[in-house]
């Protein structure tokens, strides 16, 4: 009867197909490791590799072009320090005027520079007798910081015009004719006739001014001497050379890029890509790039002349192809092994993989008749030792214990879901609690520490404002009637000392409002604003931004003019900075009543970028800001605190990319 059960029960399941068999799992799972798995960790670590690979060479890169950029930073110090030595000699103390010349001559030659002048007290130029200097030296900014006294070098760039007063030889060693490039921007122009100059200005005397200048174009000596610090003997692998050029825009003027054997790369002009990158957004170039002829791991840097403005570049690089072909090489190696490892391993792992079938089938097919309801199957493997073999005796003992353990493992499932749902909430509530006493425990802390810093402020700056106002009481009382004439400059300094002042009770005011409070006036908001629009003209004109004011109000409020002035420049700055290209900024006053009080309306409104909806809601909270480093997060929360003071209110509303309005209220009081 069991054989015949046997039997029906067979036939009642479903046939295994061939890629469901214990066999295939098997030997898929004694290969899958070695033909899948370990191929893509081998991929993986060989990309990892590669890029680590790629990231060395352009950290290599990056190196060389600090070095670079510190010889060139070397270099124009120590054309100031040549001068500055000069200026402070004794020979050029003791040198009378008509000899100055002679002298000029001397140090142009000993100095190594290209053109050498100095500017004396009157404004007069002195030059060698060798060259000719320009009657408008003062268009350069090092020339006029000079005349501050303060000494400085920058990269000038000079046109052809200009290198041809001084002399016709250093215009013609500046010009250097075009070569048609591979991947440069199109031009007409057929030469580069401009001067990149190392150009120095130091002080001496009360307006004397020292000016040199040396030519960087064709300067062969200083870009190889770079070159050697930057790549010695034996830095880079067999079959590489670097490079180091200097360019002037996008011109090679000073290079040691070899167009051909003996033919440096001078006129030639980098790709299209590296001008956009470097000369057009101002970024440092670290990857590979096209020069001249060839592929180079290659940094460039954007060169500023004194002017603020990009006028060149400073760049260093590396052939790239004995690193690539090295790379392919160390590819080559590895897959050789990889694939010699896997011939050997993949006739061992079928070998173990083989006495493993025939009793997992057997266990297989148990499993399949006691799933189709005859708890009575058996695998009827054979006793061994080993442990597949006692893994089939135990098989049986277990199944009468798995029904009875699947109901207890259900039923404390059953709990520890409930239990776990529990302290799950728990949990989430007490971490709520946690986060909204943490808030506030950080702002708490920040306002305490800020309240100690105000008093030691308060009394650190009002003491000794103290002692300067009473020694300005004593100079008015000893002068007498002769400080008529100073009666102006000591009423500025009293203003300012009050500004002072002031200051320290804005900030004790943002402290401690409850210790501190500034004088209450009967301020006209109209006035004010008219007051406050001078003081940031000039952010609106630099920002492209109309004003337009609807000031009809005729409401006076109970607030400090000097409070209510900070917190409109607040209001505008804040409008300004939101609308970077331009826009509208509008500013009413109209009569107002709120919850039956008459008042005043001030309505602040751009045509910004708008406010997130998500930020809105703490713009008024202490130290948040949307600006990183450029603000402090005060500004709206100190406006919010004088504000409310005042028996005001402020709101704001705001629409994302179509701008923002703040609203304050004020009631109205009367103008005695």
């Amino acid at each position: 009867m069991r054989n015949v059960e046997d039997v029906i029960i067979q036939k009642s399941q479903p046939r295994i197909k061939w890629y469901q068999s214990i066999r295939v799992r098997l030997l898929a799972i004694a290969l899958l490791p070695l033909l899948v798995l370990l191929p893509l960790f081998g991929a993986g670590v060989i990309a990892n590799w590669s890029q680590r690979f790629d990231d060395l060479l352009i950290a290599k890169v990056n190196g060389e072009l600090t070095i670079a950029h510190q010889y060139l930073a070397g270099l124009k110090e120590r054309s100031s320090e040549k001068l500055q030595a000069f200026a402070a000699s004794v020979t050029f103390a003791d040198t009378p005027p008509n000899k100055f010349p002679e002298l000029l001559d001397e140090k142009l030659i000993e100095f190594g520079f290209d053109f050498l002048y100095y500017i004396d007290d009157t404004g007069k130029i002195i030059s060698p007798t060798t060259i000719n200097i320009p009657d408008n030296p003062n268009i350069w900014p090092v020339v006029l910081d000079a005349r501050k006294g303060i000494v400085r070098t920058e990269i000038d760039i000079f046109d052809q015009n200009t290198l041809s007063q001084y002399s016709a030889d250093l215009a013609s060693r500046a010009e250097i004719p075009l070569v048609p490039t591979l991947g440069a921007m199109a031009t007409d122009r057929i030469d580069e006739t401009r001067g990149m100059i190392v150009h120095s200005a130091v002080p001496v005397g009360q307006n004397g001014v020292l000016v040199a200048g040396l030519l960087l174009n064709r300067n062969l000596e200083f870009i190889d001497t770079i070159n050697d610090l930057v790549y010695p003997q034996a830095s880079l692998t067999e079959g590489s050379r670097g490079t180091t050029t200097l360019f002037l825009e996008d011109v090679r003027i000073s290079t040691n890029v070899r167009l051909f054997e003996n033919t440096r790369a001078l006129g030639t002009r980098v790709s299209v890509a590296v001008r956009n990158a470097v000369l057009t957004k101002g970024e440092i170039w670290l990857d590979r790039a096209f020069v001249v002829n060839d592929w180079y791991i290659s940094a460039y840097e954007p060169l500023l002349d004194s002017f603020g403005k990009r006028v060149g570049m400073l760049y260093v690089g590396f052939l790239d192809s004995p690193f690539r072909a090295a790379k392919i090489r160390s590819l080559m190696i590895i897959s050789g092994g990889f694939l010699v490892l896997l011939g050997l391993s993949i006739p061992l792992f079928m070998a173990i993989a083989r006495g493993v079938f025939k009793p997992l089938e057997k266990i297989v097919s148990t499993i399949a008749k006691v799933e189709s309801g005859d708890l009575g199957a058996r695998s009827k493997v054979p006793v061994a030792r080993n442990e597949i073999a006692v893994v089939a005796n135990k098989f049986d003992h277990l199944l009468e214990q798995v029904e009875e353990t699947n109901k207890e493992l259900k039923a404390w499932a059953r709990e520890l879901n409930a239990r776990v749902e529990e302290r799950t909430k728990e949990l989430n509530e007490a971490g709520r609690r946690l986060e909204a006493s943490n808030k506030q425990l950080i702002i708490s802390e920040k306002l305490a520490s800020i309240g100690e810093i105000s008093a030691s402020i308060a009394h650190e700056i009002n003491n000794p404002i103290a002692v300067i106002l009473g020694n300005i009481e004593v100079i008015r009382q000893e002068i007498g009637d002769g400080i008529a004439p100073l009666e102006t400059e000591f009423d500025l300094v009293e203003a300012q000392i009050h500004s002072i002042h002031i200051l320290v009770s804005k900030l004790l005011q943002f402290a401690r409002p409850e210790e501190f409070a500034g004088v209450v006036d009967h301020t006209s908001p109209n006035d004010v604003i008219h007051d406050t629009i001078p003081l940031v003209q000039h952010l609106l004109v630099k920002g492209h931004i109309d004003l337009q004011l609807e000031l009809t109000s005729d409401c006076m409020v109970a607030m400090n003019r000097t409070e209510l002035q900070q917190v409109l420049i607040n209001l505008v700055v804040n409008a300004i900075h939101a609308m970077q290209n331009g826009g509208v900024l509008n500013i009413k006053t109209v009569n107002h009543t709120n919850d039956e009080v008459d008042g005043v309306l001030i309505t602040v409104s751009d045509t910004g970028s708008g406010i997130p909806e998500k930020v809105l809601g703490q713009i008024f909270d202490p130290f948040f800001t949307t600006k990183a480093s450029e603000g402090t997060g005060l500004g709206l929360s100190i406006s919010q605190n004088l504000i409310i003071r005042s028996g005001g209110k402020i709101n704001v509303e705001s629409v994302l990319g179509a701008g923002t309005v703040f609203t304050i209220f004020f009631p109205n009081i009367t103008g005695d």
